[in-house]
């Protein structure tokens, strides 16, 4: 999971992020869609729909950088968290449609549906992949 490219640019993450999905596109249990999203399925889920844009969903999350740095997990804080969907990252607007309840998928996102050139904070730094485990417990 982890990159062995230490990017420190805005150019330089957006050429590492480019250079990890094409290798990661390769594996056999990655699905990569047309938009650029990548992502596998870690747990089907036993739901019996998919979100909508417009539905609010409750998850379980952990979100680190190519580099394996985590910068976000509502794991350790100890609860989920929930959300409009059509109200974060287009990679997780995009990803979470896909998946029904009790379903855990893993998301690599280009930095075009993350946080792109402005990055957030200090943690995800300008045209940053990301990655992130993302369980989907509940539709609203």
């Amino acid at each position: 999971m982890a990159s062995s490219v230490q990017a420190t640019t805005a150019e330089e993450n957006k050429t590492a992020g480019v250079i990890f999905l094409a290798e990661n596109a390769k594996k056999a249990n990655i699905v990569t869609t047309a938009s650029g999203l990548q992502y596998e399925v870690l747990t089907k889920g036993t739901g019996a729909k998919n979100p909508e844009a417009t539905d609010t969903v409750t998850v379980h999350y952990a979100g680190t950088t190519l580099d394996g740095k985590e910068f976000d997990s509502s794991y350790k804080r100890g609860e989920p968290t929930s959300f409009p969907l059509n109200r974060v990252i287009a990679g997780w607007t995009e990803g979470l449609q896909l998946m029904t309840e009790g379903a855990k998928y893993r998301f690599y996102i280009p930095s075009n549906l993350a946080y792109g050139e402005r990055g957030a904070g200090r943690d995800i730094q300008a045209n940053a992949a990301l990655i992130f485990d993302v369980e989907l417990l509940k539709i609203k």
